[in-house]
């Protein structure tokens, strides 16, 4: 888990994955008025005043005009869902607010910055905590609601984004949420194949870096036995890996479909070959009893399935003529 949250926040330290993140999953107009070459990490190592340090937080600032705007995300890679998120989110907003008015870094003197708080979530389970404090706060009628907090948060939960949607974005995050869902080494060739394309200059050196980390310290140590792990050091060697792995998927997946094959169809001729023997033993008792068989009645016969068989067997003993075995 700690390697989880070390390797995410080594990617999103980028300035090109905060980019991505909010050009491509904040659907809203004013992230057009933003201006991308500003952005500026900040440091998150502010002290509230019970000396608790929030050294785990991911917070860029980033132009809106001629102002600032502060992007702050919260990694959460629990495996269950915090029915308090809303809290500790407001918590700590609170506190990056505090540091900016005690660090004298307000450029209104009575004006705080907009801050879009994005909670990002890689959990199995759904999201069922609220978005909003107000949602957690108790109404009391009579006047008292109109003082309840409000404050809203981004929520980003990984495995809720369909593939084929990512798949059409040309988009650093949404290739990290397909690796994160992929079910199959060719999905995760396939990604890897985009990541070395998109990553191919010089300059994206260290994001190149980043996504080989979180190869090595986060996906395969959850996909593969640690006696399989391999030693990775360049995002090349994960694409020339995955491509033998998806040779051997390949070749195992055949030979399951064979293997699959050869018994459904051994089993298929077996339960062919039983009821093609119930069919004789029926036909010679129905004979037997009512003489040679008209050629309808052989047909459905032919046609017939293992119910038919049986309830038209247990007919026998009491028919008086073939209407009352096959009716009318």
């Amino acid at each position: 888990m700690a390697d989880h949250d070390h390797s995410y926040k080594y990617l999103f330290s980028h300035a090109r994955m905060v980019e991505d993140l909010l050009k491509g999953f904040v659907k809203e107009d004013w992230v057009n008025g933003l201006d991308f070459s500003s952005l500026e990490k900040v440091n998150g190592s502010y002290v509230s005043d019970d000396l608790r340090e929030r050294e785990d937080d991911i917070v860029w600032r980033v132009r809106w005009g001629t102002d600032w705007l502060y992007v702050y995300i919260l990694l959460e890679f629990q495996s269950s869902v915090d029915h308090w998120m809303s809290v500790r989110m407001m918590t700590y907003i609170g506190l990056l607010y505090q540091d900016l008015i005690q660090s004298k870094k307000l450029r209104y003197k009575n004006k705080l910055p907009p801050i879009l708080p994005i909670v990002l979530y890689n959990g199995d389970y759904k999201w069922t905590a609220a978005t909003n404090i107000e949602q957690l706060i108790q109404e009391i009628p009579g006047g008292l609601t109109r003082y309840r907090p409000s404050l809203q948060y981004l929520l980003l939960a990984e495995h809720t984004f369909r593939d084929r949607d990512l798949a059409n974005l040309n988009n650093l995050v949404a290739a990290l949420f397909r690796l994160e869902n992929s079910r199959s080494p060719q999905q995760l060739y396939d990604v890897v194949v985009h990541l070395l394309e998109w990553l191919a200059e010089p300059e994206q050196n260290s994001l190149r870096r980043a996504f080989t980390v979180w190869f090595s310290r986060v996906l395969f140590p959850a996909r593969m036995p640690s006696s399989d792990q391999p030693i990775i050091e360049e995002l090349n060697e994960v694409r020339n890996m995955l491509a033998e792995r998806v040779k051997e998927w390949n070749r195992e997946s055949l030979e399951r479909g064979l293997q699959k094959g050869m018994q459904k169809g051994m089993q298929k001729g077996v339960q062919k070959g039983m009821q093609k023997g119930a069919l004789q033993v029926l036909t010679r008792l129905i004979e037997t009893k009512f003489g040679p068989l008209p050629q309808n009645f052989i047909v459905r016969m032919e046609q017939a399935d293992d119910e038919q068989i049986l309830l038209w067997s247990d007919r026998i003993l009491t028919a008086e003529k073939l209407s009352d075995i096959f009716g009318n």
